[in-house]
């Protein structure tokens, strides 16, 4: 079975529309970010949304880290997935699950070292996937996403294999290493940003030639 794959920092519907015409199964729209590219205002992704068909997956990439604001932002742009890109607290997930019954949460690990997998089982029942990425919470300024970096790809690997819920891999995926990626991960679908771009707008060609690359 083909991966699915999910075109992140969408920036606008025609944006939107060339990725699913590649084949993309899931959008990535991103929220106010402490770093990274493809930020966007709520008032743009709550207009790109309505524009993407059923069943493609459209997920607010959101840094609030309280139900109380996670569920706010939500409300302002009507996604039907949420990427938490950042950890939260215990009971999070139950309360967001209460106020947004019909939407799928993700939750981004950030695969570091050996306790992101411990991180990644822990917290995999509350969530409806995880997304395996290569940022770092822990610095100054926190790294939640789109670095363009690779990770540990055995890490990964440990915890598809642990996790009871699908995993998508993220970080640093091109044409050239996603057959590797998949080889060595084994992961439900794949997520990228930079490397489809060329001057922060996503590029047909590359966009072609890692459909290609997957086997679409």
């Amino acid at each position: 079975m083909l991966p699915k794959v999910k075109i992140c920092c969408i920036s606008s519907t025609e944006e939107a529309r060339l990725a699913i015409r590649y084949g993309a199964s899931a959008l990535g729209l991103v929220g106010p970010m402490p770093s990274g590219p493809g930020i966007l205002s709520d008032e743009l992704i709550a207009e790109i949304v309505p524009t993407v068909p059923p069943p493609i997956a459209t997920f607010l990439l959101t840094s609030e880290t309280t139900a109380v604001d996670i569920i706010a932002h939500q409300r302002r742009v009507y996604t039907n997935t949420i990427q938490l890109v950042d950890a939260v607290s215990e009971g999070t997930y139950a309360l967001l699950r209460q106020s947004l019954p019909a939407v799928k949460l993700v939750q981004v690990i950030h695969v570091i070292d050996e306790s992101s997998v411990e991180e990644a089982l822990m917290v995999a029942d509350g969530v409806d996937a995880l997304l395996l990425d290569s940022g770092n919470p822990k610095l100054a300024v926190k790294e939640l996403g789109g670095t363009g970096r690779t990770h540990n790809w055995s890490l990964s690997r440990q915890i598809v294999e642990q996790a009871p819920v699908p995993v998508f891999l993220a970080g640093g995926l091109k044409a050239e290493n996603v057959q590797e990626a998949l080889d060595t991960v084994q992961p439900f679908g794949l997520d990228l940003c930079s490397s489809v771009r060329t001057n922060g707008h996503l590029d047909e060609a590359k966009l072609e030639a890692f459909f290609r690359a997957v086997g679409y």
